[in-house]
């Protein structure tokens, strides 16, 4: 992997949020790479439960100023930025206070998801992929983890599919057994073709479940990740019948290998 770039994008990271399968795999495969030669940029959501002050968030204002047009709306994006203590790996914050002061992540005290997890979705796609071209960094691969992360295959292939920074980029998606019930808001079909998006596209979207959050994602990727070694039924059969290329489940002693065969032979050949 040596200088070759990967993008990190992930609903969650430890050291700041708990441990999950998706955050712990958001730290491991990046710390992977930077010790295999490789250059790694890391973005996930700024929670309003993510202690700022202890892990030692800044506002990066060169980043910070512009607006993103959500659902007809101006919302303005906020960068901030941390290092991970003793890893030499830096981790981007996308961040808006309408959508992510809120002192939790997906859901309110009672498990109830937010009902406008789909516009914070919209939102931390195109904060990543406009972040990106302000740093000029252009992603050999680009390594989605977790559903509120699901929306930047189709907006990097759709919305930004004439971005030069992107040409090359290989998009890659890690799916997990760690999804919600019910659906995001019904409306999210509208907000995504407000964007210019072809409805056929994102016919999925008719239904927004974890599964077809999820499959829809997969499908403007070029290779996926098996991230869970139980999946839900659906996403399990569509992985069975799609052509792309799978990495089936890696075991965390294997997983190391696993990673740097599938991206090397797999995504970048």
């Amino acid at each position: 992997m040596k200088d070759k770039r990967v993008l990190y994008v992930s609903s969650e990271v430890i050291p700041y949020l708990p441990e999950t399968e998706i955050s712990s795999m958001s730290f491991e495969a990046p710390r992977m790479v930077n010790n295999n030669g490789g250059q790694i940029r890391i973005f996930m959501p700024r929670y309003g439960n993510i202690n700022e002050r202890r892990h030692q968030l800044h506002e990066v204002i060169r980043l910070s100023g512009m607006n993103l047009v959500i659902n007809d709306m101006d919302m303005p994006l906020i960068i901030k930025v941390a290092s991970i203590p003793k890893e030499r790996m830096q981790v981007y914050f996308i961040d808006n206070d309408e959508y992510f002061k809120r002192k939790a992540t997906f859901a309110d005290e009672d498990g109830n998801l937010f009902p406008d997890n789909d516009e914070r979705a919209i939102f931390f796609a195109k904060g990543v992929i406009e972040t990106v071209k302000k740093l000029n960094w252009a992603p050999d691969i680009i390594h989605v983890h977790g559903w509120l992360a699901s929306l930047l295959p189709l907006y990097l292939r759709k919305y930004y599919g004439n971005e030069p920074l992107f040409d090359n980029s290989k998009i890659v998606t890690s799916i997990y057994n760690q999804g919600f019930d019910a659906t995001l808001d019904k409306n999210l079909i509208e907000k995504v073709t407000f964007d210019g998006i072809d409805k056929e596209t994102v016919a999925l979207l008719e239904e927004p479940t974890y599964e077809n959050l999820m499959q829809l994602a997969a499908e403007h990727s070029d290779a996926v990740v098996v991230g869970s070694e139980e999946m839900p039924a659906a996403l399990s059969a569509y992985l069975e019948s799609t052509d792309k290329p799978v990495l089936k489940f890696p075991n965390k002693e294997e997983f190391e290998q696993a990673y740097l065969d599938f991206y090397q032979s797999q995504v970048l050949d």
